[in-house]
C-alpha cells in the first residue's frame, strides 16, 4: 500500500453544517399577572432593619406565629429576627374588685418584623395568610423611623426594685358623664375630670351642696350613664 493510500488521521473536521450550528430558540417570557403587587426594588444584599406589617384585625397573635413557622419551614430564619405584637401589660378589675393583669396591644391591625428584605423574604411575608401588606409607598416596604423602633420595640427595661406601675385598662374618659354605684356617694352623678391608669382611679367632680367637688374613686365604683 503507497503512501498515497493511507487516509490523515490528523486532517482537520469537516465544517460543521450551519443547522448545527444554530442555537436553539429561547423560550417565550412567563406570563404576567397585571394585578400583582409591585416587587420591591432591593437587592438580596439589603440590611436587616425593623418593617410594620398591616394585618387582619384580632388576628394579629396567630397571624405572628404563623409567620414564625413559615420562615422555619422555609429555612430562612438568616434573613428574619424577631416579629412582634407590640403590646403592654394592663389591669383590669372584676365588679368585686379583684385585680387582673393582661396584655394590651398597641397597634391594633399591625405587627412588626425584623427582617431583610429581598424577593424571597418579600414573597415569603405576602404568602402567609391574614397579612395584607408592608407599610410604605408604592409597594416599597418603608423601614421604622428609629423613633418608633424606641417606642414600641426597645421598651425601657424594668428592675426589680424599681417596677414601673401596671396601668389599668380604665373604660372611661375625660368628660364621660358616670354614676357612683357604691359607697358614700352613691347613686351621685358626675363628670370624669381625670383618668389615673397608674392605680386605676378616676377624679368625678360630683355636686354636693350646690358645689362642685371632685371625688377620687376607684374605676369600678362609677359606671357610665
Amino acid at each position: 500500500m503507497s503512501d498515497e493510500d493511507v487516509q490523515d488521521v490528523d486532517s482537520p473536521e469537516t465544517e460543521a453544517s450551519p443547522a448545527a450550528s444554530e442555537a436553539p430558540a429561547p423560550p417565550p417570557p412567563a406570563p404576567v399577572d397585571p394585578n400583582a403587587p409591585p416587587k420591591p426594588e432591593v437587592d438580596d444584599e439589603s440590611p436587616m432593619d425593623w418593617y410594620i406589617l398591616k394585618v387582619a384585625f384580632n388576628r394579629e397573635d396567630s397571624i405572628a406565629e404563623a409567620l414564625r413557622k413559615k420562615v422555619r419551614m422555609e429555612d430562612m430564619g438568616e434573613y428574619f429576627g424577631d416579629i412582634v405584637v407590640p403590646s403592654e401589660d394592663v389591669a383590669t378589675f372584676t365588679r368585686d374588685g379583684k385585680r387582673r393583669v393582661s396584655k394590651r396591644k398597641l397597634l391594633p391591625g399591625y405587627i412588626m418584623v425584623y427582617m431583610s428584605i429581598n424577593d424571597d423574604t418579600w414573597f415569603l411575608v405576602r404568602e402567609v395568610g391574614g397579612i395584607s401588606d408592608f407599610t410604605g409607598s408604592a409597594g416599597k416596604p418603608q423601614p421604622m423611623e428609629p423613633e418608633d423602633v424606641e417606642r414600641f420595640i426597645n421598651r425601657p427595661a424594668v428592675d426589680d426594685e424599681d417596677e414601673t406601675p401596671i396601668k389599668t385598662a380604665i373604660p372611661f374618659k375625660v368628660g364621660d358623664r358616670v354614676r357612683v354605684k357604691e359607697g358614700n356617694f352613691e347613686n351621685q352623678e358626675g363628670e370624669v375630670d381625670v383618668v389615673d391608669e397608674a392605680n386605676g382611679r378616676v377624679t368625678v367632680i360630683i355636686n354636693i351642696f350646690g358645689r362642685s367637688v371632685p371625688m377620687e374613686l376607684d374605676h369600678w365604683q362609677v359606671e357610665p350613664l
